[in-house]
C-alpha cells in the first residue's frame, strides 16, 4: 500500500496522487470506477515501470479512490478530468514526461493531448477507436449501471460493473455527474497524436471497440496484445512488462 499525497484542483476539489520510483516522470491514469491502487499498484504494473528507471505518478481521478467526489453538478464541466490532469502536471512542475492510461484513463490521456499536452510517449490501454469516438453508447451502459445499482440480478449485463462499484465504494451521484462530463474524440482529432504510442489490449477485450482500428488511425502507434478481457488484462504481468519496455526503448 502506497499512502497518497494530495493536490488541489483549480475548483478547490482535493485529489489524491501516489508516486513510486525515481527517474523520468510518467503519469498513469486508471480506469472508470477503479483507482491507482487497483489498476497500477496491486498487480505490480507500477513496480515494473519504476524498476525500469521511472517515477510513476498515479492520481486517483475525481470521484475515485481517495479523491473527493463532490455532488454539485457545477464541479463536472466538460473534460473536467483533463483539467485535473493539467493541474496535476502543474503541481509537479512537469515539462518533459510520458503519459498513459487504461480505459477511461486512456480516453482522458487522449483528450489531454487533443487539448495541447505533449508527452514524449503515450500509452493507451484497453482502448479501441470506438471507445474514443463513440462514447454515447458506452456512456448509456454506465448510466444503466447506476440506475440498476439496487435492482440488478446476477446474470444481468450490469451486474459485474455494479459489484465493482460497490467494492470500490463509488458515490453514485458524483459518478453520474462525472459521466456527463465526458466528450467524444472524433477521428480527425487524432491528428494531434503525433508522438510514439503504445496500444496494449487484452486479446478478449473489445469493450471499447477495435484496438487494430485505433492503431491504423494513429500516426505512430504499435499494438501489443496481452492475455485477458477488459477487466482481467490489468491484472496480468504482461501489462507492466509491455509498458516498461515501450517507455524504456
Amino acid at each position: 500500500m502506497i499512502e497518497p499525497d494530495f493536490y488541489t484542483a483549480r475548483d478547490g476539489v482535493r485529489l489524491a496522487v501516489r508516486t513510486l520510483g525515481e527517474g523520468r516522470p510518467v503519469v498513469l491514469l486508471h480506469g472508470l470506477f477503479s483507482s491507482a491502487e487497483v489498476n497500477w499498484i496491486k498487480f505490480g504494473t507500477a513496480a515494473k515501470i519504476a524498476e525500469a528507471g521511472f517515477c510513476v505518478i498515479m492520481p486517483d481521478l475525481r470521484v475515485h479512490g481517495s479523491s473527493e467526489a463532490p455532488h454539485d453538478a457545477e464541479a463536472y464541466p466538460p473534460d473536467v478530468l483533463v483539467h485535473d490532469l493539467e493541474d496535476l502536471i502543474a503541481h509537479f512542475g512537469l515539462d518533459d514526461f510520458d503519459l498513459g492510461g487504461f480505459s477511461l484513463g486512456a480516453r482522458t490521456a487522449v483528450r489531454g493531448v487533443v487539448a495541447g499536452l505533449r508527452p514524449r510517449r503515450l500509452i493507451l490501454g484497453g482502448m479501441g477507436l470506438a471507445g474514443l469516438a463513440g462514447w454515447a453508447q458506452r456512456g448509456q451502459f454506465f448510466k444503466r449501471v447506476i440506475a440498476d445499482y439496487e435492482t440488478a440480478k446476477r446474470g444481468d449485463d450490469t451486474w459485474l460493473s455494479i459489484q465493482f462499484m460497490k467494492t470500490m465504494k463509488i458515490d453514485r451521484i458524483a459518478a453520474g455527474h462525472l459521466l456527463d462530463s465526458f466528450t467524444d474524440t472524433s477521428p480527425d482529432m487524432l491528428a494531434a497524436i503525433t508522438m510514439p504510442t503504445l496500444l496494449v489490449c487484452g486479446e478478449q477485450d473489445e469493450d471499447n471497440g477495435s484496438a487494430e482500428e485505433l492503431e491504423a488511425a494513429l500516426a505512430d502507434a504499435r499494438l501489443v496484445t496481452i492475455p485477458g478481457t477488459h477487466m482481467s488484462s490489468v491484472t496480468q504481468p504482461e501489462m507492466g512488462a509491455a509498458m516498461a519496455a515501450f517507455l524504456a526503448a
